[in-house]
């Protein structure tokens, strides 16, 4: 008689080995349609259990996915570079997937679940919209690392993130403080209620806040790479050459554009201000050095980390929020009127 295993079970139940697990040890936190379910294959398979799977050790047998979405992302690359670093120990295997930016982050962790058997999700960069619905129908934990999941019906999803509205406001308020008023906006879908959406209406309260209208022909949908935000510059500049101030949703995107600006012959910051996000640190040394939101990486990684171990025994989700910081350097000069 075939010796079934609690990964066979959970490939037969149609659930994760975390839910098996859970079912195993009597645990409460599992919907009861699914216990009965869990029940109904062990008792058809004839699998009792044993001492080791009813004792199985926090992340025993578990795979997590690292999906980061954006290829040429340092920001991301280098957040995907400080998780593993948290999870040296752990006796969980870990795989990195990138994908690219306009690629769908969430069938990539549908397709992962079905190929590698994965039993949780760690999201870099992703975007919570319409597409997400397809994790209501995978039954392990997921963390978004950066932005907030608090009002996304997933009840599995935790989150660590930035409070993006404010810093994006912060952003905002330090180029209007310079006294510039014909400022762009370089940035992804800013109808999303993502970190995206959020930065964009922060700034757009600082500006309504001093009275400044903003132009919409100046917000500019870019790619977040070097060559994307580059081309995206030499396009917008040659239409509205009168911007003296750029808010750029990400460094990347803040480095492809003052290239753009000084292939275009205007000076960074006596021509054009630019603050970027996310505080890379090529930004440290980036001529001129780059205005910046810094997000901590480190914070981000370590509570991302933490979060989804204790989701893999059980825990509930949470929402972490983590403090970031404005850092004022020299991509940055009072307007010239």
């Amino acid at each position: 008689m075939k010796i079934y295993t609690i990964k066979d079970i959970a490939r037969k139940a149609g659930v994760s080995v975390t839910t098996v697990s859970r079912v195993l040890n009597k645990r409460p936190d599992v919907n009861q349609a699914t216990r009965e379910k869990v029940e109904r294959v062990m008792a058809e398979c004839h699998f009792t259990g044993n001492a080791n799977a009813r004792g199985l050790k926090q992340t025993d047998g578990e795979t997590v996915a690292i999906i980061l979405r954006g290829r040429e992302n340092p920001f991301l690359n280098a957040l995907a570079e400080a998780v593993l670093l948290n999870t040296q120990g752990l006796q969980a295997s870990f795989l990195v997937e990138y994908v690219d930016e306009t690629a769908d982050e969430f069938q990539t962790a549908v397709r992962l679940s079905h190929e590698k058997r994965v039993t949780g999700c760690i999201f870099l960069g992703g975007r919570i919209d319409e597409r997400a619905h397809v994790l209501q129908g995978l039954d392990m934990p997921i963390v978004f690392a950066t932005i907030s999941a608090q009002a996304a019906d997933l009840p599995h999803a935790g989150s660590v993130f930035v409070d993006n509205f404010t810093m994006g406001r912060a952003a905002m308020q330090t180029l209007l403080d310079a006294g510039h008023q014909r400022i762009a906006i370089f940035g992804g879908d800013r109808t999303s209620a993502d970190g995206f959406g959020h930065r964009y209406h922060g700034a757009m309260e600082a500006m309504q806040a001093a009275g400044v209208p903003f132009d919409e022909d100046r917000y500019v949908d870019t790619r977040f790479s070097l060559r994307g935000a580059y081309d995206s510059a030499i396009s917008f500049f040659t239409r509205k050459p009168d911007t003296t101030a750029v808010f750029a949703m990400s460094d990347t995107v803040a480095m492809g554009v003052i290239r753009a600006l000084q292939d275009m012959g205007r000076k960074v910051p006596d021509d054009v201000s630019v603050v970027g996000y996310d505080g890379i640190e090529m930004g440290k040394y980036f001529i001129p050095r780059l205005t910046t939101v810094a997000q901590p990486i480190d914070d981000i990684a370590r509570e991302s980390v933490t979060m989804l171990m204790d989701m893999l025994q059980g825990g509930a989700p949470k929402h972490i929020a983590v403090d970031a910081e404005l850092i004022i350097r020299e991509s940055v000069s009072p307007a010239q009127i």
